[in-house]
């Protein structure tokens, strides 16, 4: 179990107490005093380890199961007295260009909170420690937490949002370079991060909006904070939506100058062709083998038959050079 702990203590009127015993006494003490909460948090906890935690808080198991398993759509629930929600986090990897996907779990009751964290992005210690530094708003109780947590989310979002323009940006140079390689396959990779990031932060709309108008009795005192959040989601949440529109965009240029392209092949090729055609027919007259042919017995016939070629020819490609065949 202490691996899976990253960090534990009392909170006490905006201030950190650390917790030296057993959890259980910790909880005990929180219960007691009633002015302060525990906040334990947890790394990727099995059944197991979590089992000590959900008796201790007696956390319902249908969300205790939730928080272990992962793999939850972004979410607000009521179990009881406690509140279970679970937010989506994103990082961007620079090496790939991937946006890779994790997730937070927070189960708020009157005197604890415990965080559960999938994946190695948005690390709570920071967020912790910056919490504890503002001890006015640490005396909001476990609301504090909820929305320190999903404020650090929220921001997360808007760094991968500008790292997806960026991408973008590099696509749209490459698609209109003339020397530029195919870019359909990355593309369509991008159009599937993003759809990644809609799939993580769009279900958290309407959770941010429930408790942003008060309708959540827990944050009551912090709806100013979580209005703040939710302003800035609802701009990531633009600006998702219009990396979706460009990068579509960007799509149908890319497969119309591709188009274009081919068909000037095609042009080349057919133009090519028709040059070709003009000593080929010519040729083939010759071939014929008929017994009357005056050409064939003509002491110039040979050097006639290689100029008409010549100048056939030239006179087809002129006319194809200048309406842009060639």
């Amino acid at each position: 179990m202490p691996d899976v702990i990253v960090d534990k203590a009392i909170y006490a009127e905006g201030r950190r107490q650390d917790i030296d015993g057993d959890i259980s006494d910790a909880v005990d003490l929180a219960r007691s005093r009633g002015d302060c909460f525990v906040w334990i948090g947890l790394f990727e906890p099995d059944e197991d380890e979590f089992e000590l935690i959900r008796d201790e808080l007696r956390l319902h198991p249908l969300a205790a199961e939730d928080a272990v398993s992962a793999h939850q759509r972004p979410k607000l629930e009521r179990y009881d007295d406690t509140l279970f929600v679970v937010l989506k986090t994103l990082s961007y990897l620079d090496d790939t260009s991937d946006i890779e996907v994790g997730e937070i779990m927070l189960f708020l009751g009157r005197d604890f909170v415990v965080t559960v964290r999938h994946g190695a992005g948005n690390p709570l210690g920071p967020v912790r420690h910056r919490l504890e530094k503002d001890k006015e708003l640490l005396e909001h109780g476990p609301a504090a937490v909820l929305y320190a947590v999903c404020d650090e989310v929220v921001d997360h979002y808007g760094v991968v949002a500008h790292e997806v323009e960026v991408d973008i940006i590099g696509l749209e140079r490459a698609v209109f370079d003339p020397q530029g390689r195919d870019v359909t396959a990355d593309i369509y990779s991008l159009k599937r991060e993003v759809l990644e990031f809609r799939t993580a932060e769009d279900p958290l709309v309407p959770v941010m909006q429930e408790i942003a108008r008060g309708r959540v009795a827990e944050c009551a005192g912090t709806r100013e904070y979580f209005r703040d959040v939710l302003d800035h989601l609802l701009r990531v949440d633009g600006q998702v939506d219009a990396h979706n529109e460009l990068l579509t965009s960007v799509l149908s240029a890319h497969l119309a100058l591709q188009g274009k392209q081919q068909n000037e092949d095609m042009r080349k090729i057919s133009a090519w062709a028709a040059i070709i055609a003009v000593p080929t027919a010519i040729a083939g007259i010759y071939g014929m083998n008929f017994e009357h042919m005056p050409e064939l017995h003509w002491r110039y016939g040979y050097l006639l038959v290689i100029v008409v070629m010549a100048a056939a020819m030239g006179i087809v490609f002129y006319k194809l050079r200048k309406n842009g065949w060639l």
